[in-house]
């Protein structure tokens, strides 16, 4: 979701430029000069990329430019009015680089090595107990005017010297013309950061964002770079990477010292570094800056390139009291990288063109070439050793209520410098382009829809609601939602209807709520409902609700049972990492199959259920954000943790039943940065007294009962046992095992990248009281449930197929019996 915010807003909005000086330098050979560093006559510097490009923002009082690279001569370049790029051919010295660091190997090497020893000594989150500091940040979608064509280009067609049509291409005009008045898009951020118990939390004080009524809290947390340099695993725009000076770094890194400079006046070396090996997307490229006497990190640069050329460059003042350098700055800055293929997010709505045309032609230069995001952050106000507590750790981010409110007093505070006009403009401009064009409303569309909404008006329409399938129902044709914030942020309303063409029946479900405590998103709801539901499934109802166009597994299902009934709840989050629902509920309980279930010689076809539930689920590595409406998950961690617990209510509501259960849920997930990702699931469930079939345990199976294998192939289902037939196995408790192994995606051809998945399941269960089940056959699971399996999943626009195969105590008897071929369909919105 946060991704989704960002990009929409990255590359759908209009952005413009500062006025700067870019250029490029090379050797006597024309060859580039990668991070050569280029300093202004006003002690200001920079470096060029791997290209030997620069693009440097420069006072207008500066003079002249100094550039300087190992082993050649330095340069100085005066500065010329009006002239904007400049070429730099450095002359290489006859004399050797003096080292000072006397080893065998490779100096940079061991400069590395000492570096990586004293990362505890020089991490500030690992030598100081406490800190603060206030950031300024501002964000910009922009462009450079003067690298774009502002021509009108036109050309005509004749026939019999008589001129028929012409054709004018007026966008890239257009393009110059806003961004030669406004930026596209802008935002600006105050924060104060504090750190204590090895916990680093950000109170956002004031955000403003061009376009926007309220900020979108999901871009506000997305992570465009690590805050540490010093993280073993470095973030660009929320995708990690191997940090060059992690542990295990020189073994995947190369090394190359390139100069020696000074940094805060203190000198440092200056180290190149990139991946030992080529094509390797989970590492950087780029110089780190090391303290000569400490081996500190007083500067970095980061990149990644490809699809997105990715830079994150940190700069740190030295504090001498604590002998530490200390983050002072920080710039992030995407621009188009090379490549050939139309990147498309979001069906097309977002939309990078390739390089190359089908025909191999050079494409004519288009908006997305020359538009560029960067993000400037300015530290202040440092202050180390603090004793003050830090009020609500638990949080990561916390953005106050009045942060969107602030004055301009407020900002003119904070800001390193005055707004410049085109800053100004983009404010007042984007505020009324947001207005005409819905651009926040559209964009609050399509972060419902991700969640399975359409809003119409005052209501939010469920659009999960509107057509399944299942072997009971037939076609379930229906129509439901929820009030929205239009309607009221304080209450809300809710149901559905919906017709089963196979049963005949109407299903139905009205309710609403009332919100006792916005901070915490705690809700008072009440309902009523008429439906049905698949027999001896888990429900936990603390599970967060997952949208799918279509769900597979259902499909197959014919055994179920009609639930009418009231229930009552309380859901919240006044525990930071957790989510709990508290329910009460009381149910007429029908089972649609051939079932009655025995309880001391008299059968019951039907029963009443009172119960209440406990659902909790617990995520205590993720990091969580409070806004002014609410807390939510700003980035999703494992392991994660879900309990549940059911008790029956004997003589409450005319129930027929004393029982209780327990239900346990583990979710873990590793990412490589080889793009792997490792996923478990550990899920058990406890059922002890008098209960009825309808409530116990299937383990989720997905295998229809036909003869061939063809005549079983369905669609896969999420965490389901693709071996297992409907119905073959209940339990009263049990535990199930899952492993999956994700390999990255292999191109076969430009249209055909599979992604290989290796999928182990295998389950454990038994049944007590088994004499108490009458009219339904089936086995249990004392002896195990063992598959194993191969997805090849989005071979070809989202489409996939996996192979699974049973084995063990329960292998059945013909060798076909236990296959089962499953097809699948993953959408990728390519985020």
């Amino acid at each position: 979701m946060k991704l989704f915010c960002f990009l929409t807003l990255f590359f759908t909005l209009t952005l413009q430029a500062q006025i700067q000086i870019n250029g490029i330098v090379t050797d006597s050979n024309n060859k580039p000069l990668p991070f050569a560093t280029i300093t202004t006559s006003e002690n200001n510097s920079t470096i060029t990329d791997i290209d030997g490009k620069f693009i440097f923002k420069i006072s207008t009082s500066a003079t002249s430019v100094t550039v300087s690279y190992i082993g050649f001569k330095t340069k100085t370049i005066p500065l010329i009015t009006n002239k904007k790029f400049y070429a730099v051919t450095l002359l290489q010295k006859t004399d050797d680089l003096k080292e000072v660091v006397v080893s065998n190997e490779n100096p940079a090497l061991t400069i590395i090595r000492k570096a990586i020893a004293s990362k505890s000594l020089n991490d500030p989150q690992k030598k100081l107990k406490t800190f603060e500091y206030k950031t300024y940040n501002k964000l910009i979608v922009t462009a450079n005017p003067d690298s774009i064509n502002g021509r009108i280009d036109s050309s005509a067609a004749y026939k019999d010297l008589d001129k028929k049509i012409i054709h004018i291409d007026s966008s890239d005009y257009k393009f110059k013309e806003i961004i030669s008045k406004q930026h596209l898009f802008q935002t600006e951020k105050v924060s104060q950061y504090q750190f204590g118990n090895n916990k680093l939390k950000e109170t956002i004080l004031g955000t403003k964002m061009a376009g926007f009524k309220q900020p979108i809290y999901e871009v506000i947390a997305f992570n465009l770079q690590s805050i540490s340099i010093y993280d073993p695993k470095y973030e660009l725009l929320e995708t990690k990477y191997e940090n060059p000076i992690a542990g295990n770094a020189p073994s995947n890194y190369a090394y190359k010292l390139l100069d020696t400079v000074s940094i805060k006046g203190r000198d440092a070396y200056m180290i190149y570094f990139k991946p030992k090996r080529k094509r390797k997307a989970s590492r950087l490229e780029g110089v780190l800056y090391i303290d000569k006497e400490n081996f500190a990190v007083a500067k970095a640069v980061m990149r990644i390139k490809g699809v997105l050329d990715i830079s994150g460059v940190h700069e740190f003042e030295y504090i001498p009291k604590d002998k530490i350098w200390f983050q002072s700055n920080t710039t992030f800055k995407i621009v188009k990288g090379k490549n050939d293929d139309d990147i498309k997010i979001l069906g097309g709505t977002i939309q990078f063109d390739g390089d190359v045309e089908e025909n191999f032609e050079p494409r004519k230069k288009v908006a997305s070439d020359f538009t560029y995001l960067i993000s400037e952050s300015n530290s202040f106000d440092v202050r180390v050793n603090t004793t003050e507590p830090i009020k609500n750790a638990s949080l990561y981010i916390e953005i106050k209520d009045d942060a969107a409110q602030k004055p301009e007093s407020f900002w003119e505070a904070y800001r390193k410098e005055n707004l410049d006009e085109k800053s100004q403009k983009t404010y007042v401009l984007l505020d009324s382009i947001s207005v005409s064009n819905r651009i926040e409303k559209r964009l609050g569309i399509g972060r419902k829809i991700l969640n399975g909404f359409y809003p119409i008006g005052p209501v939010d329409l469920d659009l999960k609601k509107i057509i399944s399938y299942n072997n009971y129902e037939g076609f379930r044709l229906g129509l439901g939602g929820i009030t929205n914030e239009r309607f009221s942020k304080n209450y809300r309303i809710e149901g559905y209807t919906a017709y089963g063409t196979k049963d005949g029946a109407f299903k139905y479900s009205l309710g609403g709520g009332v919100l006792l405590d916005k901070h915490t998103n705690t809700w008072f709801n009440g309902y009523y409902a008429d439906d049905v539901r698949e027999i001896a499934s888990t429900v936990f109802a603390v599970d967060k609700r997952v949208f799918k166009i279509y769900d597979p597994r259902p499909i197959n299902i014919s055994t179920f049972y009609e639930y009418s009934g009231w229930r009552g709840n309380i859901q919240t989050k006044i525990i930071p990492k957790t989510e709990a629902v508290l329910e009460v509920s009381r149910n007429y309980i029908e089972p649609k199959f051939d079932y009655l279930f025995n309880l001391n010689g008299r059968l019951y076809s039907s029963y009443i259920m009172t119960t209440a539930v406990l659902s909790i689920v617990w995520t205590p590595f993720s990091d969580v954000m409070q806004t002014p409406t609410g807390r939510n998950e700003a980035d999703k961690r494992f392991p994660r943790f879900t309990f549940q617990y059911t008790q029956s209510l004997p003589n409450v509501f005319a129930n027929d039943f004393t029982f209780s259960k327990i239900d346990f849920k583990a979710e873990y997930e590793k990412k490589y940065l080889n793009r792997q990702k490792t996923s478990l699931l550990l899920q058990a469930g406890y059922a002890n007294g008098d209960v009825p079939l309808t409530h116990l345990y299937n383990t989720s199976p997905n295998n229809l009962t036909k003869e061939t294998v063809v005549q079983r192939i369905t669609f896969s289902g999420r965490n389901a046992f693709e071996t297992m037939y409907f119905n073959e196995f209940f339990s009263s408790q049990y535990l199930i095992f899952q492993i999956k192994h994700g390999f990255d995606r292999i191109k076969i051809l430009k249209k055909v990248r599979p992604s290989l998945v290796l999928v182990t399941r295998m389950a454990w269960g038994s049944m007590e009281n088994p004499e108490q089940h009458i009219g339904q056959e089936y086995k249990t699971l004392e002896k195990g449930f063992f598959e194993s399996g191969i997805e090849l999943n989005k071979i070809y626009k989202g489409f996939g197929l996996g192979g699974f195969y049973r084995y063990g105590p329960n292998q059945l008897k013909k060798f076909e019996d236990n296959i089962a071929v499953k097809i699948s369909y993953v959408i990728d919105l390519g985020l």
